[in-house]
């Protein structure tokens, strides 16, 4: 059970970064390095990885809801500082 959630979070964050890669063939507005996909790749990892101890850890559905959203939220926090700096942050995109 534990490898089948670990495919499922690996393809998923392959899906995920493939948007961006398919993206930048048919547009230059988009315009990602080698290291934004690696860091992508590994926010989006390690997003999915404690998703899946949450889901392991917590019996509660209310618990998983309240683990997931803040898990999610910080996900979000971290993507749009390094994305456009909305704290100013020294790791901010600008």
């Amino acid at each position: 059970m534990k490898t089948k959630r670990l495919i499922t979070v690996l393809i998923v964050v392959g899906v995920l970064l493939s948007i961006p890669l398919i993206a930048m063939q048919f547009s230059s507005d988009i315009d990602w390095k080698l290291l934004d996909f690696i860091i992508m790749g590994v926010l989006l990892f390690g997003t999915g990885m404690a998703i899946e101890f949450s889901l392991r850890k917590f019996s509660s559905s209310t618990n998983k809801l309240v683990a997931i959203g803040a898990i999610l939220l910080i996900f979000f926090l971290i993507w749009a500082e390094l994305a456009v700096g909305v704290f100013g942050s020294y790791f901010a995109g600008s």
